[in-house]
């Protein structure tokens, strides 16, 4: 019985994803360790976020990085040091203070929901979202000509949730970014090459820490000095409602020395995933395969296509039934519209890709049955 049981919740299978509603990852042993130890003492947090950024910048090649509670709150930090820069009179003003430039550029297809707004986020900074171009096509001049006395950076959002084409390139936007002299903010949360972005020139990277990391509930800001300088700055300002905890940051600490890349565990995925795809093609009505990633990631998931003539069930409905079984089992259904659901294999603990087979064998057998 795991904690969460202990206190009276269900019991989560998660084959979804990496998702913050699931709790995002389930760290290891050392991970969990340090931050119990660090729970228990005491430090001076302004060393302990200097010292964090130190690891950070280590390990994604870049001038700096700061912490933060996550990569949300990273956007916030982001837009608000483009705006404030080190003046800490702005920096105390901010999300609000007349007179300051303060216009993101952003494409219209990166404008997404990712369980709240980006705009939202960009707002909470103090930033004003300029949408350029349009939901499947955006040009270089919808953006180039966007750029106005106010505008203070641009921001791309590499994710899965954005639209995967008609968008400019993150290589136009450096291009342009460099151009006018303005700063680029990349959200690349759930990313996990931790310094491609930086590499091709962004000046500020937002990365989650508890997604490809497996690291506790952070995140971090990493970038160009100047930048990073005026983000930690705003720990005076808007950053305080959104501090990072010293738990976090030695946990952040702790899953960053022990990030591998997951380029070395793809083949292991793909062969938990095989072993999915034979026992689940088993079932009359089922088809399955694998598939990457729709956003380019070295993620490969089963893919479970249902014909529901022939399963009694839609896909919608049987991943209803499985998250409100026990325990509550998560596919990753995006696509049950179309009849389709995914399971990750990275979320999944031991042993429990049985669980999810043998919960869907006998869901439908039973649908046949009636």
């Amino acid at each position: 019985m795991n904690i969460y049981e202990q206190i009276g919740l269900k019991k989560v299978i998660n084959a979804c994803g990496k998702m913050t509603p699931l709790g995002v990852s389930a760290v290891k042993n050392e991970v969990a360790e340090s931050m119990s130890q660090a729970l228990q003492d005491y430090v001076e947090i302004d060393e302990l976020i200097q010292y964090t950024g130190k690891v950070i910048s280590k390990h994604t090649n870049t001038e700096n990085a700061c912490p933060t509670i996550g990569a949300a709150a990273g956007i916030a930090i982001s837009v608000a040091a483009t705006i404030s820069k080190t003046n800490l009179h702005i920096i105390e003003q901010l999300p609000f203070f007349d007179g300051a430039a303060n216009e993101i550029i952003i494409q219209k297809g990166h404008v997404v929901h990712f369980g709240a707004s980006i705009k939202q986020m960009i707002s909470l900074g103090g930033g004003r979202a300029i949408e350029v171009g349009f939901a499947n096509r955006t040009y270089r001049e919808h953006i180039e000509q966007a750029i106005t006395n106010k505008t203070v950076a641009l921001f791309y959002v590499k994710s899965h949730h954005t639209v995967q084409k008609g968008m400019q390139s993150l290589e136009v936007m450096i291009d342009i970014a460099k151009k006018h002299n303005l700063p680029l903010i990349v959200d690349a949360a759930a990313e996990e090459d931790l310094k491609k972005y930086s590499k091709l020139g962004a000046n500020l990277i937002i990365y989650s820490g508890g997604k490809a990391l497996n690291g506790p509930t952070s995140g971090f800001i990493c970038g160009d000095q100047v930048w990073i300088e005026a983000c930690r700055m705003q720990y005076k300002g808007i950053g305080r409602a959104m501090k990072v905890s010293k738990e976090s940051m030695v946990g952040l600490i702790m899953a960053l020395d022990n990030y591998v890349a997951k380029d070395s565990n793809l083949e292991k995925q793909k062969e938990r995933m095989e072993i999915l795809c034979n026992r689940l093609s088993e079932i009359p009505g089922v088809t399955t395969g694998i598939e990457q990633d729709e956003a380019g990631r070295p993620i490969y998931r089963t893919r479970i296509q249902l014909n529901a003539l022939e399963t009694g069930i839609t896909a919608s409905e049987l991943s209803e039934t499985l998250r409100k079984g026990s325990p509550a089992i998560y596919l990753r259904d995006h696509y049950s519209n179309l009849g389709l659901l995914h399971i990750d294999p990275r979320p999944l603990l031991e042993g429990q890709e049985d669980i999810i087979v043998d919960r869907i064998i006998e869901i439908i057998g039973g649908q046949r049955a009636q």
